[in-house]
Protein backbone atom coordinates (compact mmCIF):
# COMPACT_ATOMS: atom_id res chain seq x y z
CA UNK A 1 0.00 0.00 0.00
CA UNK A 2 0.88 3.53 -0.71
CA UNK A 3 0.75 6.90 1.86
CA UNK A 4 -2.35 7.72 0.56
CA UNK A 5 -4.16 4.92 1.87
CA UNK A 6 -2.78 6.08 5.49
CA UNK A 7 -3.90 9.48 5.06
CA UNK A 8 -7.23 8.27 4.05
CA UNK A 9 -7.52 6.41 7.03
CA UNK A 10 -6.72 8.96 9.05
CA UNK A 11 -8.64 11.28 7.36
CA UNK A 12 -12.03 8.81 8.52
CA UNK A 13 -10.32 9.06 11.67
CA UNK A 14 -11.83 12.35 12.06
CA UNK A 15 -15.38 11.27 12.34
CA UNK A 16 -14.47 8.89 14.86
CA UNK A 17 -16.55 11.19 17.55
CA UNK A 18 -19.47 10.76 15.72
CA UNK A 19 -20.04 7.13 16.26
CA UNK A 20 -21.85 5.57 18.92
CA UNK A 21 -19.38 3.13 19.31
CA UNK A 22 -15.63 4.17 18.03
CA UNK A 23 -14.07 0.88 17.58
CA UNK A 24 -16.95 -0.06 15.14
CA UNK A 25 -15.99 3.27 13.64
CA UNK A 26 -12.06 1.85 13.78
CA UNK A 27 -13.19 -1.69 12.41
CA UNK A 28 -15.11 -0.12 9.59
CA UNK A 29 -12.63 2.35 8.34
CA UNK A 30 -10.07 -0.27 8.44
CA UNK A 31 -12.02 -2.47 7.03
CA UNK A 32 -13.26 0.09 3.75
CA UNK A 33 -9.80 1.01 3.50
CA UNK A 34 -8.09 -2.24 3.15
CA UNK A 35 -11.02 -3.35 0.82
CA UNK A 36 -9.98 -0.44 -1.70
CA UNK A 37 -6.52 -0.99 -1.44
CA UNK A 38 -7.31 -4.85 -2.80
CA UNK A 39 -9.72 -3.31 -5.37
CA UNK A 40 -7.20 -0.96 -6.42
CA UNK A 41 -4.46 -3.55 -6.44
CA UNK A 42 -6.29 -5.67 -8.76
CA UNK A 43 -6.71 -2.80 -11.13
CA UNK A 44 -3.32 -2.17 -11.20
CA UNK A 45 -1.50 -3.51 -14.26
CA UNK A 46 0.65 -6.25 -14.27
CA UNK A 47 4.11 -6.01 -14.43
CA UNK A 48 4.09 -9.26 -16.26
CA UNK A 49 1.98 -6.91 -19.12
CA UNK A 50 4.43 -4.62 -20.06
CA UNK A 51 6.76 -5.58 -22.04
CA UNK A 52 10.70 -4.21 -22.20
CA UNK A 53 13.78 -3.43 -24.16
CA UNK A 54 16.42 -2.00 -23.88
CA UNK A 55 18.08 0.22 -26.64
CA UNK A 56 21.69 2.54 -26.71
CA UNK A 57 25.54 3.03 -26.69
CA UNK A 58 27.04 -0.31 -26.48
CA UNK A 59 30.87 1.26 -25.27
CA UNK A 60 31.91 4.37 -24.55
CA UNK A 61 34.95 5.75 -23.56
CA UNK A 62 35.78 6.46 -19.77
CA UNK A 63 35.21 9.97 -18.57
CA UNK A 64 32.40 9.84 -21.47
CA UNK A 65 29.08 9.64 -21.28
CA UNK A 66 26.71 7.25 -22.49
CA UNK A 67 22.71 6.79 -23.51
CA UNK A 68 20.85 3.37 -22.50
CA UNK A 69 16.86 3.61 -23.12
CA UNK A 70 14.33 1.12 -21.54
CA UNK A 71 11.26 0.97 -23.53
CA UNK A 72 8.06 0.04 -22.03
CA UNK A 73 5.43 -1.28 -23.88
CA UNK A 74 1.99 -1.79 -22.11
CA UNK A 75 0.32 -5.45 -24.01
CA UNK A 76 -2.85 -4.69 -21.34
CA UNK A 77 -6.13 -3.20 -21.55
CA UNK A 78 -5.60 -0.79 -19.01
CA UNK A 79 -4.27 2.54 -18.06
CA UNK A 80 0.05 2.13 -17.32
CA UNK A 81 0.75 4.41 -14.22
CA UNK A 82 4.19 3.46 -12.93
CA UNK A 83 7.48 4.56 -11.44
CA UNK A 84 10.15 2.40 -13.31
CA UNK A 85 13.66 2.50 -11.91
CA UNK A 86 16.74 1.14 -13.87
CA UNK A 87 19.27 -0.16 -11.93
CA UNK A 88 23.09 -1.04 -12.92
CA UNK A 89 26.38 -1.43 -11.08
CA UNK A 90 27.09 1.18 -8.82
CA UNK A 91 30.87 2.21 -11.34
CA UNK A 92 28.34 2.58 -14.78
CA UNK A 93 27.53 6.00 -12.51
CA UNK A 94 23.81 5.73 -13.94
CA UNK A 95 21.66 8.61 -13.28
CA UNK A 96 17.67 9.45 -14.62
CA UNK A 97 17.82 11.53 -17.62
CA UNK A 98 14.90 13.47 -15.99
CA UNK A 99 15.36 13.59 -12.33
CA UNK A 100 12.17 14.59 -10.17
CA UNK A 101 9.82 13.31 -13.13
CA UNK A 102 6.61 12.25 -12.66
CA UNK A 103 4.81 8.88 -13.25
CA UNK A 104 4.93 7.01 -15.99
CA UNK A 105 1.27 6.95 -17.78
CA UNK A 106 0.90 4.89 -20.48
CA UNK A 107 -2.04 4.06 -22.12
CA UNK A 108 -3.06 0.73 -23.79
CA UNK A 109 -1.44 -0.71 -26.07
CA UNK A 110 1.25 2.67 -26.47
CA UNK A 111 4.96 2.53 -25.69
CA UNK A 112 7.47 5.07 -23.86
CA UNK A 113 11.12 5.17 -23.62
CA UNK A 114 12.87 6.55 -20.19
CA UNK A 115 16.51 7.47 -20.96
CA UNK A 116 19.38 6.95 -18.45
CA UNK A 117 23.10 8.23 -18.98
CA UNK A 118 25.99 6.65 -17.47
CA UNK A 119 28.87 8.08 -16.71
CA UNK A 120 31.34 4.85 -15.86
CA UNK A 121 34.28 5.66 -13.69
CA UNK A 122 35.79 2.27 -14.33
CA UNK A 123 37.46 0.71 -17.15
CA UNK A 124 36.11 -2.86 -18.03
CA UNK A 125 32.25 -4.32 -18.31
CA UNK A 126 29.56 -2.40 -16.46
CA UNK A 127 26.54 -4.70 -16.66
CA UNK A 128 22.84 -4.03 -16.03
CA UNK A 129 21.28 -5.19 -12.80
CA UNK A 130 17.54 -5.00 -13.93
CA UNK A 131 14.47 -3.05 -14.69
CA UNK A 132 12.38 -2.77 -11.19
CA UNK A 133 8.64 -1.73 -12.57
CA UNK A 134 6.07 -0.52 -9.95
CA UNK A 135 2.38 -0.04 -11.03
CA UNK A 136 -0.03 1.22 -9.31
CA UNK A 137 -3.87 1.33 -9.58
CA UNK A 138 -6.01 3.89 -10.28
CA UNK A 139 -6.83 5.40 -6.80
CA UNK A 140 -3.25 5.14 -5.98
CA UNK A 141 -3.47 3.56 -3.01
CA UNK A 142 -1.66 -0.05 -3.98
CA UNK A 143 0.69 -1.01 -6.07
CA UNK A 144 2.49 -4.37 -7.64
CA UNK A 145 5.69 -4.75 -8.22
CA UNK A 146 8.64 -6.84 -9.75
CA UNK A 147 11.85 -6.49 -11.17
CA UNK A 148 13.33 -8.13 -14.05
CA UNK A 149 15.09 -8.33 -16.87
CA UNK A 150 14.30 -7.19 -20.50
CA UNK A 151 13.98 -10.30 -22.64
CA UNK A 152 17.00 -9.23 -24.84
CA UNK A 153 20.27 -10.54 -23.93
CA UNK A 154 22.07 -8.92 -20.68
CA UNK A 155 22.73 -5.32 -21.83
CA UNK A 156 26.66 -4.76 -21.13
CA UNK A 157 28.13 -1.28 -21.23
CA UNK A 158 32.17 -1.90 -22.26
CA UNK A 159 34.20 0.92 -20.80
CA UNK A 160 37.22 1.54 -22.94
CA UNK A 161 40.59 2.86 -21.83
CA UNK A 162 40.31 7.16 -22.01
CA UNK A 163 43.40 6.68 -24.09
CA UNK A 164 44.08 10.49 -23.19
CA UNK A 165 48.26 10.29 -25.06
CA UNK A 166 45.99 10.62 -28.18
CA UNK A 167 46.63 14.41 -28.07
CA UNK A 168 50.18 13.64 -28.70
CA UNK A 169 49.93 11.49 -31.84
CA UNK A 170 50.09 14.43 -34.60
CA UNK A 171 52.93 15.61 -33.13
CA UNK A 172 55.13 12.29 -33.05
CA UNK A 173 53.37 11.33 -36.47
CA UNK A 174 55.14 14.63 -37.89
CA UNK A 175 58.36 13.89 -36.20
CA UNK A 176 58.49 10.29 -38.36
CA UNK A 177 57.59 11.87 -41.73
CA UNK A 178 60.35 14.37 -40.58
CA UNK A 179 62.49 10.79 -40.16
CA UNK A 180 61.61 9.22 -43.05
CA UNK A 181 62.92 12.31 -45.14
CA UNK A 182 65.86 12.69 -43.42
CA UNK A 183 66.83 9.07 -44.00
CA UNK A 184 66.36 9.38 -47.60
CA UNK A 185 68.07 12.31 -47.79
CA UNK A 186 71.26 10.85 -45.62
CA UNK A 187 71.18 7.84 -48.15
CA UNK A 188 71.90 3.90 -47.23
CA UNK A 189 72.73 3.06 -43.86
CA UNK A 190 71.57 0.88 -41.00
CA UNK A 191 68.06 0.17 -40.65
CA UNK A 192 66.95 1.27 -44.15
CA UNK A 193 65.44 -0.54 -47.05
CA UNK A 194 65.60 0.50 -50.84
CA UNK A 195 62.65 2.87 -51.74
CA UNK A 196 62.72 4.58 -55.58
CA UNK A 197 64.84 5.33 -58.45
CA UNK A 198 65.18 9.32 -59.14
CA UNK A 199 67.04 11.09 -61.99
CA UNK A 200 70.85 12.29 -60.55
CA UNK A 201 70.92 16.22 -59.58
CA UNK A 202 74.28 17.95 -58.25
CA UNK A 203 74.73 17.61 -55.15
CA UNK A 204 73.62 13.58 -54.95
CA UNK A 205 76.00 11.20 -53.64
CA UNK A 206 77.65 9.33 -56.18
CA UNK A 207 77.96 6.17 -54.49
CA UNK A 208 73.89 5.84 -55.00
CA UNK A 209 74.11 6.05 -59.00
CA UNK A 210 72.69 2.62 -59.70
CA UNK A 211 74.59 1.92 -63.24
CA UNK A 212 72.63 -0.58 -64.41
CA UNK A 213 68.99 1.19 -64.01
CA UNK A 214 71.48 4.69 -65.58
CA UNK A 215 72.23 1.87 -68.31
CA UNK A 216 69.22 1.05 -69.21
CA UNK A 217 67.47 4.32 -69.09
CA UNK A 218 70.78 6.20 -70.86
CA UNK A 219 70.06 8.87 -68.14
CA UNK A 220 72.15 8.76 -64.59
CA UNK A 221 69.93 7.15 -61.60
CA UNK A 222 70.21 7.26 -58.45
CA UNK A 223 68.91 4.89 -55.31
CA UNK A 224 66.52 6.64 -52.44
CA UNK A 225 66.21 4.76 -49.45
CA UNK A 226 63.60 5.29 -46.53
CA UNK A 227 63.34 3.70 -42.61
CA UNK A 228 62.81 -0.47 -42.90
CA UNK A 229 59.24 -1.46 -42.61
CA UNK A 230 57.24 -4.33 -41.01
CA UNK A 231 59.69 -4.42 -38.40
CA UNK A 232 58.49 -5.85 -35.26
CA UNK A 233 56.91 -4.40 -32.23
CA UNK A 234 55.89 -6.62 -28.91
CA UNK A 235 54.03 -4.91 -26.47
CA UNK A 236 54.13 -6.83 -22.91
CA UNK A 237 51.50 -5.57 -19.99
CA UNK A 238 52.50 -6.93 -16.46
CA UNK A 239 49.19 -7.51 -14.82
CA UNK A 240 50.55 -8.84 -11.90
CA UNK A 241 50.22 -7.07 -8.00
CA UNK A 242 52.42 -4.52 -8.81
CA UNK A 243 50.03 -3.11 -11.85
CA UNK A 244 47.31 -2.70 -9.21
CA UNK A 245 49.46 -0.55 -7.05
CA UNK A 246 47.45 3.34 -7.62
CA UNK A 247 49.87 5.73 -9.19
CA UNK A 248 47.77 9.00 -8.69
CA UNK A 249 44.01 8.25 -9.42
CA UNK A 250 44.20 5.76 -11.54
CA UNK A 251 45.97 1.84 -11.10
CA UNK A 252 49.35 1.65 -12.92
CA UNK A 253 47.95 -0.75 -15.48
CA UNK A 254 46.03 1.97 -17.21
CA UNK A 255 48.69 4.82 -17.67
CA UNK A 256 50.39 1.22 -19.12
CA UNK A 257 47.70 0.84 -21.38
CA UNK A 258 47.42 4.60 -22.41
CA UNK A 259 51.06 4.53 -23.41
CA UNK A 260 50.96 0.81 -25.53
CA UNK A 261 47.79 2.30 -27.02
CA UNK A 262 50.09 5.45 -28.20
CA UNK A 263 52.86 3.89 -29.03
CA UNK A 264 51.04 1.30 -31.56
CA UNK A 265 48.73 4.09 -33.10
CA UNK A 266 52.45 5.14 -33.66
CA UNK A 267 54.46 2.22 -34.87
CA UNK A 268 51.29 1.33 -37.20
CA UNK A 269 51.16 4.37 -38.89
CA UNK A 270 55.25 4.08 -39.53
CA UNK A 271 54.03 0.67 -41.19
CA UNK A 272 55.61 -1.53 -38.51
CA UNK A 273 53.88 -4.69 -37.51
CA UNK A 274 52.51 -4.75 -33.35
CA UNK A 275 51.73 -7.40 -31.68
CA UNK A 276 50.65 -7.05 -27.60
CA UNK A 277 50.26 -9.79 -25.04
CA UNK A 278 49.07 -9.27 -21.31
CA UNK A 279 50.64 -11.67 -18.86
CA UNK A 280 50.65 -11.98 -15.31
CA UNK A 281 50.78 -15.95 -13.77
CA UNK A 282 48.72 -16.67 -17.46
CA UNK A 283 48.47 -15.06 -20.32
CA UNK A 284 45.31 -12.59 -20.54
CA UNK A 285 45.47 -11.06 -23.43
CA UNK A 286 46.97 -11.57 -26.70
CA UNK A 287 46.72 -9.48 -29.54
CA UNK A 288 48.12 -9.89 -33.09
CA UNK A 289 49.02 -7.39 -36.18
CA UNK A 290 47.67 -8.90 -38.90
CA UNK A 291 45.39 -6.00 -40.01
CA UNK A 292 46.96 -3.07 -39.47
CA UNK A 293 43.73 -0.73 -40.49
CA UNK A 294 42.09 -2.31 -37.36
CA UNK A 295 44.87 -3.09 -34.97
CA UNK A 296 43.99 -0.20 -32.93
CA UNK A 297 40.02 -0.65 -32.42
CA UNK A 298 40.77 -4.61 -31.74
CA UNK A 299 43.69 -3.30 -29.21
CA UNK A 300 41.27 -1.16 -27.45
CA UNK A 301 38.14 -3.41 -27.29
CA UNK A 302 40.59 -6.33 -25.92
CA UNK A 303 42.50 -4.04 -22.99
CA UNK A 304 38.85 -2.60 -21.81
CA UNK A 305 38.16 -5.86 -19.54
CA UNK A 306 41.53 -6.25 -18.71
CA UNK A 307 41.94 -5.95 -14.45
CA UNK A 308 45.48 -6.03 -12.44
CA UNK A 309 45.53 -9.51 -10.87
CA UNK A 310 47.14 -10.03 -7.24
CA UNK A 311 49.51 -12.60 -7.97
CA UNK A 312 53.06 -12.98 -8.76
CA UNK A 313 53.85 -12.42 -12.32
CA UNK A 314 55.30 -15.22 -13.78
CA UNK A 315 58.15 -13.55 -16.18
CA UNK A 316 59.58 -17.37 -16.99
CA UNK A 317 56.23 -17.54 -18.71
CA UNK A 318 56.41 -13.70 -19.77
CA UNK A 319 59.77 -14.45 -21.47
CA UNK A 320 58.86 -17.56 -23.06
CA UNK A 321 55.90 -16.69 -24.52
CA UNK A 322 57.33 -13.26 -26.58
CA UNK A 323 60.90 -15.78 -27.69
CA UNK A 324 57.51 -18.56 -28.53
CA UNK A 325 55.99 -15.81 -30.85
CA UNK A 326 58.08 -13.70 -32.20
CA UNK A 327 60.90 -15.55 -34.36
CA UNK A 328 62.62 -12.25 -36.11
CA UNK A 329 64.23 -9.40 -34.47
CA UNK A 330 61.84 -7.31 -32.63
CA UNK A 331 61.56 -4.09 -30.18
CA UNK A 332 59.47 -5.74 -26.87
CA UNK A 333 58.55 -2.87 -24.72
CA UNK A 334 57.67 -4.19 -21.69
CA UNK A 335 55.25 -2.59 -18.82
CA UNK A 336 56.36 -3.26 -15.44
CA UNK A 337 57.56 -1.48 -12.49
CA UNK A 338 60.84 -1.05 -10.84
CA UNK A 339 60.44 -3.43 -7.67
CA UNK A 340 63.61 -4.73 -6.64
CA UNK A 341 61.90 -7.97 -5.46
CA UNK A 342 59.55 -8.76 -9.04
CA UNK A 343 62.36 -7.61 -11.11
CA UNK A 344 66.10 -9.35 -9.46
CA UNK A 345 64.10 -12.44 -8.50
CA UNK A 346 62.06 -13.29 -11.61
CA UNK A 347 63.20 -10.88 -14.63
CA UNK A 348 66.30 -10.77 -14.30
CA UNK A 349 67.13 -14.24 -14.28
CA UNK A 350 65.19 -14.84 -17.80
CA UNK A 351 66.25 -11.47 -19.19
CA UNK A 352 69.78 -13.00 -21.10
CA UNK A 353 67.36 -15.23 -23.18
CA UNK A 354 65.51 -11.82 -23.84
CA UNK A 355 68.13 -9.12 -24.25
CA UNK A 356 70.01 -11.75 -27.04
CA UNK A 357 67.16 -11.88 -29.63
CA UNK A 358 65.48 -8.55 -29.03
CA UNK A 359 65.80 -5.50 -28.37
CA UNK A 360 64.01 -4.90 -25.37
CA UNK A 361 62.60 -1.33 -23.62
CA UNK A 362 61.57 -1.56 -19.61
CA UNK A 363 59.00 1.11 -19.24
CA UNK A 364 57.16 2.21 -15.98
CA UNK A 365 55.60 5.31 -14.43
CA UNK A 366 56.95 7.07 -11.26
CA UNK A 367 55.26 6.64 -8.04
CA UNK A 368 54.17 10.45 -7.36
CA UNK A 369 54.06 9.37 -3.24
CA UNK A 370 57.78 8.47 -3.54
CA UNK A 371 58.61 12.34 -4.97
CA UNK A 372 56.81 14.05 -2.56
CA UNK A 373 57.90 12.23 0.40
CA UNK A 374 61.65 12.86 -0.76
CA UNK A 375 60.83 16.71 -1.45
CA UNK A 376 59.24 17.25 1.40
CA UNK A 377 61.32 18.44 4.58
CA UNK A 378 60.17 16.47 7.57
CA UNK A 379 59.05 17.86 11.04
CA UNK A 380 58.07 14.82 12.83
CA UNK A 381 59.75 11.22 13.18
CA UNK A 382 57.34 9.93 11.52
CA UNK A 383 57.61 11.96 8.47
CA UNK A 384 61.56 11.59 8.83
CA UNK A 385 61.32 7.73 8.80
CA UNK A 386 58.71 7.77 6.02
CA UNK A 387 61.15 10.26 3.63
CA UNK A 388 63.90 7.83 4.64
CA UNK A 389 62.10 5.18 3.13
CA UNK A 390 61.16 6.97 -0.03
CA UNK A 391 64.89 7.64 -0.42
CA UNK A 392 65.76 3.84 0.46
CA UNK A 393 62.63 2.77 -2.03
CA UNK A 394 64.59 5.37 -4.92
CA UNK A 395 67.52 3.97 -4.43
CA UNK A 396 66.76 0.75 -4.84
CA UNK A 397 64.99 1.29 -8.16
CA UNK A 398 68.47 3.44 -9.37
CA UNK A 399 69.95 -0.25 -8.80
CA UNK A 400 67.60 -1.84 -10.38
CA UNK A 401 67.82 0.15 -13.16
CA UNK A 402 71.59 0.04 -13.37
CA UNK A 403 71.00 -3.93 -13.56
CA UNK A 404 68.89 -3.69 -16.52
CA UNK A 405 71.23 -1.37 -18.60
CA UNK A 406 74.05 -3.56 -17.80
CA UNK A 407 71.85 -6.12 -20.12
CA UNK A 408 71.81 -3.45 -22.42
CA UNK A 409 67.75 -2.55 -21.53
CA UNK A 410 66.49 0.89 -22.56
CA UNK A 411 64.50 1.96 -19.56
CA UNK A 412 61.75 4.35 -19.46
CA UNK A 413 61.33 5.84 -15.91
CA UNK A 414 59.05 8.81 -16.53
CA UNK A 415 55.63 10.22 -14.41
CA UNK A 416 52.50 8.93 -15.49
CA UNK A 417 50.90 11.80 -17.41
CA UNK A 418 54.62 11.76 -19.51
CA UNK A 419 55.03 8.15 -19.80
CA UNK A 420 53.32 7.49 -23.07
CA UNK A 421 55.36 10.34 -25.41
CA UNK A 422 58.09 9.23 -23.88
CA UNK A 423 58.16 5.53 -24.84
CA UNK A 424 56.90 7.08 -27.91
CA UNK A 425 60.01 9.31 -28.18
CA UNK A 426 62.43 6.42 -27.28
CA UNK A 427 60.74 4.10 -30.20
CA UNK A 428 61.34 6.93 -32.54
CA UNK A 429 64.90 7.38 -31.31
CA UNK A 430 66.12 4.04 -31.94
CA UNK A 431 64.13 3.54 -35.62
CA UNK A 432 66.22 7.03 -36.31
CA UNK A 433 69.35 5.08 -35.29
CA UNK A 434 68.05 2.02 -36.93
CA UNK A 435 68.61 -0.56 -33.52
CA UNK A 436 65.00 -2.28 -34.19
Amino acid sequence: MTWRAALLLGLGGLTLPLWPAPWWGVLVMTGAVLALAVLDRALAVPPQAVHLARDGDRTVRLGETATVAVQLHNTSGRTLRALVRDAWVPSAGARAAFPGAPRVRVDPGGRTVLPSRLTPTRRGDRAAVAVTLRSFGPLGLAFRQRARQPPTPPWTLRVLPRFESRRHLPEKIARLRVLDGAAVSRGRGQGTEFDTLREYVVGDDVRSVDWRASARRADVLVRTWRPERDRRLVCVLDTGRTSAVRVGDEPRLDAAIDAALLLTALAARAGDRVDLIAVDSAVRVAVTGNSQSRLLARMVDALAPLQPSLVETDFELLVGEVLRRERRRALVVLFTALEPGAVAEGLLPVLPSLATRHRVVVATPHDPVLTDLTNRSPVSPEEAYASAAAWRALADRDRVRAALHRHGVVVVDAPADRLAPMVSDAYLRLKALGQL
